[in-house]
């Protein structure tokens, strides 16, 4: 008897726990769909990051080349070679403001893509022969990538001492033109041509790119599987991650890319506020970083390659819950690319030509981009998530 009743009572505990897990999968019926777009979202910075590396591996070895035998062919090959490396870096710009590995206290991205950069912090600029690090040897005998990395932001956030721009001022040197890039000569690396300390310049343009290839790696390892960035991420609530991935592009795309790397620049009318001013590429810039949120919207990422990686997309779920609300933020994740695509190249004369109270080109976009960024903000509160769009403290 008493058996049968301890049998009888698991019974009905069973039933009402099966009955209690089926009623919370009712209150919402989405929890799959959001799983899926986690796992894409997760699928697509891995390949983002992966391209980045790849393409920056490629750098170094132009870099290289360049450096052992300066030429006028090996300094345009380098120059290809990191324009090629922004096309997927930029699109990872999506991923930052998310909570990822990216901007953590010890994360690369400062050591990656910090700017403006005070040209002067790095090498020689008109006017001054004897400026930066490299034309220093008495403080700074020895360049290396440990060292660099050091130097980086000290004494104030413009002394950038690597990533990016930095590679980008040492392949280009400064502007001073109005209708190209910066013209730095390739006998800047011939030991007894132009300009002082060539060899430490060519040690320090290798070091750069040294560097460059690590940090990409180590955001590739992080995010890869099993990696323990992707385990912690794909491990928390979708919700929580859901919130992380709509706080990344909606804060990107108003208040960062709409703007810090827009309207700053057009409001200073200010050639030093352009994210890439050394190799006028910064409408590329732009392009790329709209081009990152597209893919994280649409569940979708073209690799370097030409293949896809592809799969449910925020939309998906969004449409599941305000179908008019997923066609209005597909609409405005369309405009805001081909706005960006219509900024005239140069961007620094682009931004001579407009006004921040007109409507050119650029003031178009900085509004296109501004509209999706609160779009977003939209689509999160119809998911039930809270998200801010405005850049941390």
């Amino acid at each position: 008897m008493k058996f049968h009743l301890l049998r009888t009572a698991l019974f009905c505990l069973m039933a009402m726990t099966l009955f209690t897990a089926c009623d919370e999968e009712d209150d919402d019926p989405t929890a799959e769909l959001k799983t899926q777009v986690v796992s894409t979202y997760a699928d697509i910075v891995l390949a983002g990051y992966e391209d980045s590396h790849e393409k920056a591996e490629a750098l170094q070895a132009a870099i290289n080349a360049l450096v052992s035998n300066p030429s006028a062919v090996t300094l345009q090959a380098a120059k290809d070679a990191w324009l090629a490396a922004r096309e997927p870096y930029g699109q990872t710009e999506a991923f930052r403001f998310a909570g990822g590995p990216i901007d953590d206290t010890d994360g690369p991205e400062g050591a990656l893509n910090a700017w403006p950069l005070d040209e002067s912090y790095v090498d020689y600029v008109s006017g001054n022969d004897a400026a930066g690090i490299i034309n220093d040897p008495v403080t700074h005998p020895t360049i290396t990538a440990e060292y660099l990395t050091t130097l980086n932001e000290v004494g104030g956030e413009t002394n950038i001492s690597i990533g990016y721009h930095a590679i980008e001022f040492l392949l280009w040197g400064q502007d001073q033109s109005t209708s190209g890039p910066g013209a730095r000569p390739y006998t800047d690396y011939v030991v007894g041509g132009t300009a002082a300390n060539q060899a430490r310049r060519g040690q320090y343009l290798q070091a750069c790119a040294e560097l460059l290839v690590e940090h990409l790696h180590e955001l590739v390892h992080e995010w890869e599987e099993g990696g323990s960035f992707r385990s912690s991420f794909t491990g928390m609530s979708s919700d929580a991650a859901l919130t992380n991935i709509l706080t990344g592009i909606g804060t990107l795309s108003k208040s960062e890319l709409a703007g810090e790397r827009i309207f700053t620049a057009l409001d200073n009318q200010d050639q030093e506020d352009e994210h890439s001013c050394f190799s006028d590429n910064t409408h590329r810039d732009i392009v790329t970083n709209a081009k990152g949120i597209y893919n994280v919207i649409h569940g979708t990422y073209v690799r370097t390659d030409g293949t896809t990686v592809s799969g449910t997309s925020l939309l998906d779920l969004l449409n599941e819950e305000n179908a008019s609300l997923s066609d209005e933020l597909t609409a405005l994740s369309e405009v805001a690319i081909s706005k960006a695509e219509a900024i005239p190249n140069p961007f620094d004369q682009a931004i001579q030509n407009e006004t921040t109270g007109g409507s050119g080109p650029v003031m178009q976009t900085v509004n296109a981009l501004r509209e999706q960024g609160d779009k977003i903000a939209e689509a999160a509160a119809a998911l039930g998530l809270t998200i801010s769009t405005e850049l941390p403290e």
